[in-house]
């Protein structure tokens, strides 16, 4: 059995808990978490430098899976032009089932094998960009045959589950393996296992923008001035760099287009 699919012996009785003690065991089993990403360092590392890769050569980036491995996907290909000014087809997430699934659970889309070759084709996937596979279970045929695609056409795969030796994890070229353990809900793996996703795809999608130079220092350099917030964060970034008024720094900012790279490269 998959340990995913497995009982957890910390919460055999959790019917029978108080809420703080329910709270408490699912905080204990989340501190398992980062304990299982650490571990999978190592492989998460190979990912994020044949992602940065693939984007220096002119390539996309795409996270497909289905339920909640597949919103996770879409969330942070969606976070990822407000925080490092890239154009939105950059990076791209896609959900078994469409759009509706963000919203609406459609649990038989994972077994969809040919759905997952349609969807990867109808965003125009080629052998340039990198697909990132993700399934707690490293079972999900959709997403076992949209890697399987991917290979087939030369493209680079990455693999993020959350078992050891799955179907999904043997066919990608790197395979990243948080093994976060029994969920608190047996197969809840929006859970534990769902968190541990969401740190890795939050670290491919940092560190890769970071190997690309959408950072200066620990700053986010290519924010777009979109709103009050950001704005106002802009102002700030460039009075840190620049160390100036937060007047001047805005005037800066006015006079080259609200750019914070032309502004700290000295080209405004």
């Amino acid at each position: 059995m998959l340990k995913t699919e497995m009982r957890n012996q910390n919460t055999y009785n959790i019917d029978k808990m108080s809420t703080y003690e329910m709270l408490k065991i699912i905080n204990q089993e989340n501190s398992n978490v980062t304990l299982a990403v650490n571990k999978a360092l190592p492989t998460i590392e190979k990912a994020c430098d044949m992602t940065a890769e693939t984007i220096k050569s002119g390539g996309r980036v795409f996270y497909i899976g289905s339920g909640t491995s597949g919103r996770l996907g879409v969330c942070d290909a969606a976070e990822c032009p407000p925080t490092f000014g890239v154009t939105y087809d950059l990076f791209n997430g896609i959900i078994a089932g469409g759009e509706k699934c963000m919203f609406k659970a459609a649990e038989n889309a994972e077994d969809n094998a040919e759905m997952a070759v349609n969807d990867l084709k109808d965003h125009n996937f080629s052998k340039k960009d990198i697909l990132i596979g993700i399934s707690a279970s490293g079972s999900a045929a959709y997403v076992i045959s949209a890697v399987n695609y991917a290979k087939s056409i030369g493209a680079k795969t990455v693999s993020v589950t959350n078992n050891p030796d799955t179907e999904l994890g043997k066919v990608a070229d790197v395979d990243i393996c948080a093994d976060t353990g029994p969920e608190v809900i047996t197969g809840s793996t929006r859970m534990k296992a769902g968190t541990a996703q969401k740190i890795i795809l939050n670290m491919i999608s940092t560190v890769s923008m970071v190997k690309c130079g959408c950072v200066y220092e620990n700053l986010m350099i290519n924010l777009r001035p979109t709103n009050k917030k950001l704005r106002k964060r802009m102002i700030g970034i460039v009075t840190e760099i620049l160390n100036c008024s937060d007047e001047i720094s805005e005037q800066l900012l006015e006079d080259a287009g609200w750019n914070i790279r032309s502004v700290v490269e000295g080209d405004a």
